[in-house]
């Protein structure tokens, strides 16, 4: 299957008071592993449980305790490695992350600095038919999830639940090249495409179960460039770090209000302190959260509980071997087994269930005019009942069915609406509905023509303005129509029109 070319978008550029400057971001997305056990434990992973139900032994670092490997969880990552195309380590290694948070039991994170489970990959960021940004993933490394504080429970006390403690992460560490805040929001949902179609990570956001701390800095137009020449950060600016954004929305306006701040602080002579901040949606802007940690102030070092992980070349390629048609390759096989625009691919892509629902609908029949009611009819309605493909009324049997009718003349496109509307509140089998309602359209030459002599009959003054202006045709197809109620073959309509009236 051939892919779609793209060309690159252009940088956003920002207008400062003194000159023009752009931004560059990186992002670690911290995305849960869909696995029903922890990273070391055997502790469920069910969301919403009562508070300190799902903790195990090992999640509360009772002495003695040790962790083992959650084989399934390094599966779940060397199989997202592979659906970024990134280089899967046949060698890795877990490290001790040191630092004291209530919500920590260990006083330490398990996770990986030195050696990786996965390498440099790469991603197609869509902007908008034929523009895209690839960019590049520096890493995926598995790590433990920590607890949860609760601070609105008690005026005078915190509270912890350490249910999400031992939770299996992927961070997804990209490099620094996306230059824009709808580049980093569309990236951000590449990345939770892609894992979804894997089976990887439900991409929840609303749960916390794919979040994203993202790098903003500010440079001078041409500084990329050299960046990019050297791979020499220093040119790029000091970036500061916005923790923990679960909203595509709030992403893009942290990146907005952040750039603003450090173009504001560099053109009056400042200069910006590395950092970690926070969003405030309702302030409209970051915060300072503690000053940005570098590697050797966690203190790092081999965890010694954990034996290195080496894995096979054959274990990985047999991964490799189950994974899905993943988004691009499904966009691209769209476009030209079925004839439709890129823009209706990303449409029906966007989702694997969107997906697999439409190529049910279209199975045997015209891909376009699938496409057409998925999109519009279907997913327009879904959109307005805040319903996913998942839970529609209409399955896509049913849906299919009422393009068989189009397609046999049984029903004209009106009637199809209104069918669709039946099944939608009431169910049932689309041609045995048709059947039942008498609303099969009228095909008989004969009974139209009569009709239509009817219409032209009651309105010569009608008939001599369409004669002058054949646009006004129009009018006496639809008083066809309504005479009908609506069950005339339109296309009959139209023909016989054209004859009686000599256009």
């Amino acid at each position: 299957m051939a892919e779609l070319s793209y060309t690159e978008p252009k940088p956003k550029t920002f207008a400062g008071a003194k000159g023009d400057w752009e931004l560059v971001i990186g992002l670690e997305v911290h995305a849960q592993v869909a696995s029903k056990a922890k990273l070391f434990s055997g502790a469920s992973t069910k969301f919403g449980a009562e508070p300190n139900s799902n903790v195990s032994f090992v999640d509360a670092a009772m002495p003695g305790m040790l962790p083992v490997i959650n084989e399934f969880c390094v599966e779940q990552a060397v199989r997202s490695g592979l659906g970024l195309k990134a280089d899967i380590n046949l060698y890795s290694a877990f490290d001790r992350k040191n630092y004291f948070y209530p919500d920590l039991p260990q006083g330490y994170q398990i996770s990986q600095l030195y050696h990786p489970i996965v390498g440099e990959g790469e991603v197609l960021v869509d902007m908008e038919p034929g523009i895209a940004r690839k960019v590049r993933v520096e890493r995926i490394h598995l790590e433990q999830d920590a607890g949860k504080s609760v601070h609105d429970m008690d005026p005078n006390m915190s509270f912890v639940d350490l249910n999400r403690t031992g939770v299996a992460l992927m961070e997804i560490v990209s490099r620094p090249d996306i230059r824009g805040p709808e580049e980093a929001a569309a990236y951000v949902a590449k990345i939770r495409q892609i894992l979804r179609y894997l089976g990887t990570c439900d991409g929840n956001m609303q749960n916390g179960n794919l979040r994203a701390d993202v790098n903003v800095s500010v440079c001078k137009p041409g500084d990329y460039e050299k960046f990019r020449e050297t791979d020499d950060f220093s040119v790029l600016g000091t970036r500061c770090e916005i923790k923990n954004m679960n909203s595509m929305r709030f992403i893009q306006a942290a990146i907005d209000i952040e750039a603003r701040r450090q173009i504001a602080i560099l053109e009056d002579g400042g200069s910006i302190d590395q950092e970690t901040r926070l969003y405030d949606p309702d302030k409209g802007e970051t915060r300072t959260m503690r000053s940005k940690e570098e590697a050797h102030d966690y203190r790092y070092f081999p965890c010694p509980d954990l034996l290195p992980l080496r894995i096979e070349q054959s274990w990985v390629d047999a991964i490799g071997d189950t994974l899905p048609e993943l988004p691009d390759a499904k966009k691209a096989r769209f476009v030209t087994d079925y004839g439709m625009t890129e823009y209706d691919a990303g449409v029906l892509t966007a989702d694997i269930s969107d997906a697999t629902f439409f190529e049910k609908v279209a199975k045997g029949r015209d891909g376009k005019q699938a496409a057409n009611w998925v999109i519009n009819e279907l997913f327009g309605r879904l959109n307005k009942e805040d319903l996913k493909v998942t839970d529609s009324p209409i399955s896509a049997a049913q849906l299919g069915g009422i393009l068989d009718l189009i397609a046999k003349g049984d029903i004209s496109g009106k009637i199809a609406k209104d069918l669709f509307e039946i099944i939608w509140n009431e169910g049932g089998e689309p041609a045995e509905i048709v059947e039942a309602r008498g609303m099969k359209q009228v095909t008989d030459t004969g009974a139209i023509e009569a009709a239509v002599d009817d219409i032209i009959a009651a309105n010569p003054d009608q008939v001599e303005k369409a004669k002058l202006n054949p646009k006004l045709a129009g009018w006496f197809v639809g008083q066809v129509m309504k005479a009908t109620g609506g069950k005339a073959n339109p296309k009959a309509v139209n023909q016989i029109i054209a004859e009686k009236l000599g256009l």
